[in-house]
C-alpha cells in the first residue's frame, strides 16, 4: 500500500487494532501497534524499525524499538484474537502447516544455525519458523507460530540468556511443533477441517499418527520411497508350535513402494481432474487414487503400539489409508504423492483440490516476507522475534479482511505487493 492508501484505511485499521490488541491494557502500547502496522504495510524496500519510523509522520524509532524489543506485552492474546476472527471470514478448506527461513548473519539472533534455508535452497545460517495458516481457494492467513531452536540451542545457556529464551522452552522437531501449535489453537475453540502438508512433515509416520489420534483428517505429501501394502492383502500367522507365545500375523508379500505401485497401474488407470483457474488458465493434470496400508518399519511399530493399548494385542493388520498419485503428462512415471484418511466416498476431484490448496501458505509466505517485511526483523530476542511476527500476521490479517470486504474494488483494494523481487519461499 502507498501511504495514501494507508491514510484512507485508518478509521478501518483503528477499529481492527482496537479489537486484535485489546488484551494489551496500555492505551500508549495499543497506539504503538497501530503505527508498526502502518509501517508494515507502507509501500517501502526495508521493514526495519529505522526505515518504517522515517517513514511515517508519527514514526519515533525508539519508542518502536522499546514496544517490539523490550515491551513485555504478551503475543499469545493477540495471535489468539486474529485466529478466532479471521477463521470465519476465511472459511477455511483446510490449515495448511508449514515451515519458512530467515536469512541471518551471525549467531547471536534467537534461533539462528547453519541449517537448510528455503529461502536460499540451500545450507545457511538463518532462522526458521513453524506456522498453521487457514486457507481456502480465494483467502487464507497465519494462525499461529512457532520459532524453531536447533539442537545446539539446547545447552548454549550463554546465546539463550542474552536472546531471552525461556527456560522451560528447548530443541523440538518442527512436526513436534507443528502439533504443538494445533494443540494451542484446539484451545482457543478452533479445529481443522483437514490438515495438509508437504512431505517434509507428511512422510513422518508419527505425525500423521499424531493427527489421527487428535481426529484430525488430513491430506499430506509423501516421498515416492514409502512402503505400503495393498489394502487387500491379509496378514497370515506363522505356523505355531503350540508353546511359548503366539507368533505375529505377517504379510506374505513384501511391501511396495508407491511410486512402483503406482506405475503398475498404468497411465491408463489415471483420471484427468482440474482442480482450479491458476493465471495462465485450468491446473489440470492425471490422477490415481487407491486404498493402500502404509508398510513403512515406523507404521509398523506404530500400529502396533496403537492396537496393543487398546485390545492389549495386535492382529498385525496395518491401518488403511488413500494414496494419491499424479502422473503429468509428459512425465514417464507418476512424480507427485500424497497420503491421506478421508473418507472412502471423497471424491478424487476434491482429494485433489485439497492436496494442492497447500499454494495458498506459499501465496502468504511471499506477501509476509516480501510485503509486509517479516524477514526485515532487525532484532535478536525471543520476545522481540515473537512480537514483529504477531505484528506482521495482524497486518496480514487486517489487508485479508479489506480484500474479502462485500465493497471492496479487487484491482484497487488494498494490497501487499512486494517492493522488492519475489523468491521461493
Amino acid at each position: 500500500m502507498d501511504a495514501h492508501e494507508v491514510n484512507r484505511a485508518r478509521a478501518q485499521l483503528a477499529i481492527f487494532v482496537a479489537d486484535v490488541f485489546a488484551s494489551i491494557p496500555r492505551k500508549d502500547q495499543r497506539a504503538k501497534s497501530d503505527c508498526y502496522l502502518r509501517g508494515l504495510m507502507t509501500d517501502g524496500r526495508r521493514k526495519s524499525i529505522q526505515a518504517m519510523a522515517s517513514r511515517l509522520p508519527d514514526g519515533n524509532e525508539q519508542n518502536l524499538q522499546q514496544f517490539v524489543n523490550q515491551s513485555t506485552w504478551d503475543p499469545v492474546p493477540v495471535r489468539r484474537r486474529i485466529a478466532r476472527r479471521l477463521v470465519p471470514q476465511i472459511g477455511p478448506d483446510a490449515w495448511a502447516v508449514d515451515d519458512v527461513s530467515f536469512p541471518k548473519d551471525g549467531r547471536m539472533s534467537v534461533g539462528v544455525a547453519h541449517q537448510y534455508c528455503g529461502a536460499l535452497g540451500k545450507q545457511a545460517n538463518c532462522q526458521v519458523a513453524v506456522s498453521v495458516h487457514a486457507v481456502s481457494d480465494t483467502a487464507s492467513c497465519p494462525l499461529n507460530w512457532r520459532l524453531f531452536l536447533p539442537q545446539e540451542w539446547s545447552k548454549d545457556t550463554f546465546r539463550r540468556r542474552r536472546t531471552g529464551v525461556p527456560k522451560d522452552v528447548g530443541h523440538r522437531e518442527k512436526w513436534r511443533l507443528a502439533l504443538d501449535a494445533l494443540d494451542e489453537l484446539a484451545t482457543w475453540q478452533l479445529v481443522p477441517p483437514v490438515v495438509v502438508a508437504d512431505a517434509g512433515y507428511g512422510q513422518n509416520a508419527d505425525f500423521r499418527a499424531a493427527l489421527a489420534e487428535r481426529d484430525i483428517p488430513y491430506v499430506v505429501g509423501i516421498r515416492g520411497d514409502i512402503t505400503v501394502q495393498s489394502h487387500n492383502a491379509h496378514p497370515a500367522a506363522p505356523a505355531w508350535s503350540g508353546t511359548g507365545r503366539p507368533p505375529v500375523p505377517r504379510y506374505r508379500q513384501p511391501p511396495v513402494t508407491v511410486a512402483d505401485l503406482a506405475a503398475a497401474a498404468g497411465r491408463e488407470a489415471f483420471t484427468e481432474v482440474t482442480w482450479r483457474e491458476g493465471s495462465r488458465g485450468a491446473m489440470t493434470s492425471r490422477f490415481l487414487s487407491v486404498k493402500v496400508r502404509p508398510a513403512g518399519v515406523r507404521s509398523r511399530r506404530l500400529a502396533q503400539q496403537a492396537a496393543v493399548a487398546e485390545h492389549g494385542r495386535w492382529d498385525g493388520v496395518l491401518p488403511q489409508a488413500r494414496l494419491l498419485a499424479e502422473w503429468p503428462d509428459g512425465e514417464d512415471k507418476p512424480t507427485r504423492f500424497w497420503l491421506s484418511d478421508l473418507p472412502d466416498d471423497t471424491p478424487i476431484p476434491e482429494l485433489v483440490r485439497l492436496a494442492k490448496i497447500r499454494w495458498r501458505i506459499e501465496h502468504d509466505y511471499r506477501e509476509l516476507k516480501h510485503g509486509l517485511g517479516l524477514d526485515h526483523f532487525e532484532g535478536r530476542s525471543w520476545n522481540g522475534w515473537h512480537h514483529h511476527a504477531t505484528l506482521v500476521t495482524a497486518a496480514h490479517a487486517f489487508l485479508t479482511e479489506q480484500r474479502l470486504a462485500p465493497k471492496a474494488d479487487t484491482a484497487g483494494s488494498p494490497s501487499t505487493r512486494s517492493s522488492t523481487p519475489s523468491k521461493t519461499c
